[in-house]
């Protein structure tokens, strides 16, 4: 007596797209950078440190805790978190482009 094994295609991430998942997508993402922009905005900045350049923001954004208001924690969280969500998209479609690449050969 055995367990029956049932094969599935292997299709995570690689079936097609309906269009709608295309607009969910990018209306997230959209509000992803709409939501920094009004963090952006209302956030209180310590008076040290007034940043002018977005290379001033990230260099400040360690003090922005300092206030300990939600505007200040979410901005500093949502600034740190951003490149790393784009970094870990990126490496996901170059692995993507990579194995297409591999499998044209």
């Amino acid at each position: 007596m055995g367990v029956k094994h049932i094969t599935r295609p292997h299709l995570w991430g690689n079936s097609d797209v309906a269009m709608s998942r295309y607009f969910a997508l990018y209306f997230t993402q959209l509000c992803w950078l709409a939501f920094g922009v009004y963090l952006l905005q209302h956030a209180y900045w310590p008076s040290s440190c007034k940043p002018e350049s977005i290379i001033e923001v990230y260099t400040c954004s360690i003090r922005l805790a300092d206030n300990r208001g939600w505007i200040e924690s979410t901005l500093m969280t949502w600034l740190w978190s951003t490149p790393l969500l784009v970094m870990l998209e990126v490496s996901r479609r170059w692995q993507h482009y990579q194995s297409v690449k591999a499998s044209r050969r």
